[in-house]
């Protein structure tokens, strides 16, 4: 689908905003990201920085950001003097990423349930509960990005930068693909896994957490792969 097209779209999320004050990056960001797991943006469709900007009301340069975010987590592809283009992982690529997340998500759970802080907890419970909401609602996109946005907050209670930023360029890209493959609602129901890493998270219990967060992974790939 083109930017053109998406600008007349119906479903595309409205911006809530300040009076006066113009969206940013990080107002962008998840409704374009929102419109790509939504497929209102296909798969290998190129789309121009000015289309765009014009859609979302904002300039190019915010634009030219919200892509550069979106192409460092591997979901854009850009390209020299090429229109940007919204990627497609392959079988291969999809069981490499979900092995290097396995492998990272397992000491990330180990560092979260030593170092997780009650106000941290809340704020996974709070996150689960808006990624509930929106399956609940049928926000098939905004789910599948609070899915994710769940593993990366886990990161940051880790306390371990380098990891963070790893799964940073895993995560999304893994979000995308399950937007790719999964072509029915209900599959991508992930929240109730997610709280019960949450609650061995909260009750220290390590050992729970690795082996809910290794199966919770392993649906995962399960799923998608048989899709290729």
């Amino acid at each position: 689908m083109t930017a053109h097209a998406l600008q007349h779209d119906p479903f595309l999320p409205t911006l809530r905003l300040v009076a006066g004050k113009k969206p940013s990056v990080d107002d962008i960001y998840p409704r374009l990201f929102d419109a790509i797991l939504e497929q209102r943006i296909a798969p290998s469709s190129r789309f121009t920085e000015e289309g765009l900007g014009e859609t979302f009301g904002v300039s190019r340069s915010v634009i030219r950001r919200v892509l550069a975010k979106l192409s460092h987590q591997q979901v854009v592809i850009l390209r020299p003097n090429q229109r940007a283009q919204v990627a497609a992982p392959d079988a291969q690529q999809t069981r490499q990423i979900l092995e290097a997340r396995r492998m990272t998500e397992i000491t990330v759970v180990q560092l979260a349930c030593a170092q997780a802080t009650t106000a941290q907890i809340r704020q996974l419970r709070e996150l689960i509960a808006r990624e509930r909401d929106c399956i609940e609602r049928n926000q098939r996109g905004p789910a599948i990005r609070l899915s994710g946005e769940f593993h990366l907050q886990l990161a940051q209670m880790a306390g371990n930068a380098p990891l963070a930023q790893f799964l940073n360029s895993l995560v999304p890209l893994t979000s995308l693909i399950i937007a790719q493959f999964e072509a029915k609602a209900c599959t991508y129901c992930t929240w109730q896994e997610h709280v019960g890493i949450v609650d061995a998270i909260e009750q220290r219990d390590s050992s729970t957490a690795v082996t809910l967060m290794t199966q919770h992974l392993d649906h995962l790939e399960s799923k998608l792969l048989k899709h290729h």
